[in-house]
C-alpha cells in the first residue's frame, strides 16, 4: 500500500466520510427494513383472505427469513470482492419488485416464493452486509458505529408497523405492498449510489491507532461454529414475540392495531438496546455484551407468560425490547474483534445468517406449538429453552477469551 492511499485511509476511519456514510447507512437500512416486518403486519388478512392455519399463514414469512439468510452469505461474499454499493443496487431493485409483485399473488405458496426469493433477499443487503462494510470505517467508535447501522432494523420495525395498518384499512394489504414497494425503489436506488466509495484498505490504521485482533484460546473454525449454534439459539427464542405479537392480540382480542403498537413499541426499545449495547461493547467486548442480553431475554420471555392483558403486554414488549435488541449486531463485534477484517463480510454473513435462520425457524415453531396447543403459553416456555442455550455457548467463550490464545 502507497503512503498516499495511507494517509486516505488514516483521514477516513472514524472520520467526517465514515460518520456520514453511516447515516446514509441508517437511512437505507430503515427503508429496507420493511422486507422483514412487513409480513409480519399483514399475516391475520393473509390468514383469513387465503383460509389457511396459524403455521401456514407463518410460511411466508418462514420463506423471507429463509432468503434473508441466504442473502446475507452470499452478498456478505460479494461485498469482501467488489465493495458494498453495487450488490445493495441490484438488492434494491429486487425488493421493491418483490413487494409490487407480492400484491399480485394469488396463494399462500405464491407469496411465500416471493417473499423469499424477492423480498428476503433483496432486504438482506441492508442488514449484514451493511454492517460488515460500515465495520470497515470505524476503529475507535466500531461498537457504537455497528450497532447504530443495525438499529436502522429496528427503526423499519418501529415505522413500517405503525403506517401499514392505515393504508391496509383504507385498501386492504395488497395495496399497501404495492406503495411499499414502490417507496424501496424510488429511494433506496438513489441512497446505494451515494455509497460509492470504496471501503479503506485493511492495513490502514485509524487515527487512534488500529485495534489487534483479540486473542482466544479457540480457532476460528470453531469460534465461527459456536457463534453460528449461539446465534440460532438467540433468535429462536427472539422471534416468538416478534413474529407472533399481532396474532397474540388478535386472539386475546386486542385487535390488529394494537398488536402492531406493541410491536413498533418493541423495536424502538430495541433500538435504545442496540444503541447502548455498542457503547457497552466498545468498553466490555461483544461476548460480554451478548451474555448479558442473552440473560434479560430469557427473563423477558418469562414476564409475557403470566402477564397477558392489554397494559401489562405494552410495558413487557417494551422490556422484551430493551433486553434483547442488541444481542444480534454484537455478533458482528465478535467477529470483527476475533477474526481477521479481510473475512468480515463472508464471517458477517454466515453468523446472520444463522440468526435468521433461528427467527425463520422460530416463526414457524411457534405457529406450529399454537396450531399443535390453542395457547401461546408453550411457546414461550419453549422460546426460553433455545435462549439458554445461546446462554450456555457464550458463557464458554467467555471463558475461552480469559484463557491464552491458541497458537
Amino acid at each position: 500500500m502507497d503512503q498516499t492511499q495511507r494517509l486516505r485511509d488514516a483521514a477516513d476511519i472514524d472520520g467526517a466520510y465514515a460518520w456520514t456514510r453511516l447515516a446514509i447507512s441508517v437511512l437505507l437500512a430503515t427503508i429496507g427494513g420493511a422486507g422483514m416486518w412487513a409480513v409480519v403486519v399483514v399475516l391475520p388478512a393473509v390468514q383469513a383472505e387465503f383460509g389457511v392455519d396459524r403455521a401456514g399463514a407463518s410460511l411466508p414469512y418462514t420463506a423471507t427469513m429463509l432468503g434473508f439468510a441466504f442473502g446475507n452469505v452470499m452478498i456478505g461474499r460479494l461485498i469482501d470482492s467488489v465493495g458494498y454499493w453495487r450488490p445493495a443496487l441490484l438488492a434494491s431493485v429486487l425488493l421493491g419488485g418483490g413487494f409490487i409483485l407480492a400484491s399480485l399473488t394469488t396463494s399462500v405458496a405464491q407469496l411465500a416464493i416471493v417473499q423469499g426469493v424477492m423480498i428476503g433477499a433483496g432486504s438482506s443487503a441492508v442488514f449484514g452486509p451493511l454492517i460488515a462494510d460500515i465495520s470497515h470505517w470505524f476503529q475507535r467508535r466500531r461498537g457504537v458505529a455497528v450497532s447504530a447501522a443495525a438499529a436502522g432494523n429496528y427503526l423499519a420495525g418501529a415505522f413500517w408497523p405503525i403506517v401499514m395498518p392505515h393504508m391496509m384499512a383504507a385498501e386492504g394489504w395488497r395495496f399497501a405492498y404495492a406503495a411499499v414497494g414502490v417507496v424501496c425503489l424510488v429511494t433506496m436506488v438513489p441512497l446505494a449510489f451515494l455509497l460509492r466509495r470504496s471501503a479503506p484498505l485493511h492495513d490502514a490504521a485509524g487515527p487512534n491507532g488500529a485495534r489487534p485482533v483479540r486473542p482466544i484460546s479457540i480457532s476460528p473454525s470453531a469460534l465461527q461454529t459456536l457463534l453460528i449454534v449461539a446465534g440460532l439459539g438467540c433468535c429462536v427464542a427472539m422471534s416468538m414475540p416478534q413474529v407472533h405479537i399481532v396474532a397474540y392480540c388478535m386472539d386475546l382480542g386486542y385487535g390488529v392495531a394494537r398488536g402492531s403498537e406493541m410491536l413498533a413499541i418493541m423495536l424502538a426499545a430495541g433500538i435504545i438496546s442496540r444503541m447502548a449495547s455498542g457503547f457497552v461493547a466498545d468498553r466490555i467486548g461483544g461476548i460480554r455484551t451478548i451474555l448479558i442480553g442473552s440473560v434479560l431475554q430469557g427473563l423477558s420471555l418469562l414476564l409475557y407468560i403470566p402477564f397477558d392483558g392489554l397494559a401489562s403486554l405494552y410495558v413487557v414488549s417494551a422490556v422484551f425490547g430493551l433486553s434483547q435488541g442488541g444481542i444480534v449486531p454484537c455478533y458482528a463485534i465478535v467477529v470483527r474483534e476475533y477474526m481477521p477484517a479481510s473475512e468480515a463480510g463472508s464471517r458477517v454473513g454466515i453468523v446472520i445468517m444463522s440468526t435468521i435462520i433461528g427467527m425463520a425457524l422460530g416463526g414457524w415453531m411457534s405457529g406450529w406449538i399454537y396450531d399443535a396447543t390453542g395457547s401461546y403459553a408453550a411457546a414461550f416456555l419453549n422460546g426460553i429453552a433455545w435462549n439458554l442455550l445461546n446462554v450456555t455457548v457464550m458463557t464458554l467463550l467467555l471463558w475461552k477469551s480469559s484463557r491464552p490464545a491458541v497458537a
